[in-house]
């Protein structure tokens, strides 16, 4: 693809599954001024939040996995964690959505347009990431139910964002989104959570395992560099998700909804009010 533009960020046509991954990390990489330090103290304070979880669960960095007996505290914990990962999503998901939303019509908002409160619905976006932790924290304690919520989230912040849906229609129209096409959607979000799950495992445990081998680092600061690893890791890794979910959104409406045949007979710049579902 080209450089990152406008036009590269999200052509105005269906994409291929490649074009759809490329396209968020475009996206991320246009707006990373707003969305990476957002998702660095989100992130952080995720890994705060867990960190009493993970002592409970008796879990030894660097990936925090079941270490003894203790599988009900370590079930709890993993619960706990897909909800915050669905919740942190959610609320990038915002700028991420309105920024995918303004390059589709060939706008580029700068930093301070996108962390501007006006219409950008962050009351009801709080609403919504809420609704998904409780959703994948439901999902998470039934095991494969997981993917089955995760794969249904995607679009609730965007169809909220950019098609100026009702806060009580983001879900259901979300969900419905997800399974249009064979359940195309669903299916590309689960691979690029995948994806950089993978990611994240090898960034993370590479580094410390790497740092423990130049003898650079000592019990005592296991825990403490984990955290600032994973939070770091976490900090490119979720709002890329985010921007993955913004640009699949529109893309899907494109290829199911004719989205696309709607923006080739208007000009470039306009009005992102342009995006709403009901027009």
């Amino acid at each position: 693809m080209p450089d990152a533009g406008p036009v590269a960020v999200l052509p105005r046509r269906p994409l291929t599954v490649g074009e759809l991954l490329d396209s968020a990390i475009l996206l991320l990489r246009q707006h990373a001024l707003v969305l990476v330090p957002l998702a660095a103290a989100l992130a952080a304070a995720e890994q705060l939040l867990l960190l009493p979880l993970r002592a409970a669960a008796d879990t030894t960095p660097p990936i925090w996995w079941l270490a003894d007996g203790r599988f009900a505290a370590y079930w709890l914990l993993l619960a706990v964690g897909a909800a915050t990962e669905a919740m942190i999503i959610a609320l990038l998901g915002n700028p991420a959505a309105r920024a995918a939303g303004a390059a589709l019509l060939g706008r580029t908002p700068r930093a301070r347009d996108l962390l501007r409160p006006g219409a950008a619905r962050w009351g009801a976006t709080l609403a919504l990431a809420l609704v998904a932790g409780a959703v994948m924290f439901t999902a998470a304690l039934f095991g494969p139910a997981w993917f089955v919520g995760f794969a249904l989230l995607g679009a609730i912040v965007p169809v909220l964002v950019v098609d100026r849906a009702p806060a009580s229609r983001a879900l259901p129209r979300a969900a419905g989104l997800a399974v249009r096409g064979g359940a195309r959607a669903s299916l590309v979000r689960l691979l690029g959570y995948l994806s950089w799950w993978i990611l994240r495992v090898g960034l993370a445990s590479g580094a410390i395992f790497g740092l423990a081998a130049l003898d650079l680092l000592g019990p005592a600061f296991d825990v403490p560099v984990a955290l600032v690893v994973w939070a770091a890791v976490n900090t490119v890794a979720y709002p890329a998700l985010a921007c993955l979910d913004a640009v699949l959104h529109l893309e899907t409406r494109m290829r199911t909804e004719g989205l696309d045949i709607l923006l080739s007979r208007v000009p470039a710049g306009t009005d992102p009010a342009l995006l709403a579902a009901d027009r």
